[in-house]
């Protein structure tokens, strides 16, 4: 197990684990894996969806996306995991952004920044906190993960809205309805 001092090779050995589990196809369970904490490493994914190292923007999306497969998060805290180690990282907001999403009849299916693809349903619901004036959607991805639903796609979900059961204007989608207000 590498050093819990050495986050360069932590680093190194989180993204080497994540592209053998990569090469295998489909995400990794990280949910099944529980190894020791080896401590918190300077990574950082900011409010607006970019991933920092040790202060610097991480440049590659392909590392973005293989760091995003090991991303664990219990309680309020996030990890990146592989089966032999845990580290710790800062997660500002919302992991993930919703950046895109495919508004059919009575299905919405959400592209995130990571290129990560869900239907909104009742396993992926979408919620929305904040207050009247600056309200904040988000859309559940996986495993506790969510995506901060970006102001362009909240925007044309708004515009598909119509009145709920409870008053409240939403959207509906895999016959879920889900309220844009809060």
């Amino acid at each position: 197990m590498p050093d819990k001092t050495d986050n360069h090779v932590s680093a190194d050995g989180i993204a080497a684990e994540a592209s053998k589990a990569a090469k295998k196809g489909g995400l990794p369970p990280v949910h099944l894996w529980n190894p020791p904490f080896c401590g918190d490493l300077d990574m950082e994914i900011r409010a607006d969806g970019t991933w920092f190292y040790e202060g610097t923007p991480i440049g590659r999306p392909a590392m973005v996306r293989l760091f995003s497969t090991v991303l664990k998060r219990e309680g309020d805290k996030y990890f990146l995991v592989t089966p032999v180690e845990k580290v710790g990282i800062r997660v500002q907001d919302a992991p993930f952004i919703a950046t895109d999403a495919e508004i059919a009849p009575d299905r919405i299916t959400f592209t995130t920044n990571v290129g990560d693809e869900v239907v909104a349903d009742a396993d992926h619901p979408i919620v929305i906190r904040g207050d009247r004036s600056e309200p904040r959607p988000y859309v559940h991805i996986r495993a506790g993960l969510e995506a901060l639903i970006d102001r362009k796609t909240f925007y044309r979900l708004a515009a598909a809205a119509e009145e709920g059961p409870d008053g409240r204007a939403g959207v509906r989608s895999c016959g879920q309805h889900f309220a844009l207000e809060v």
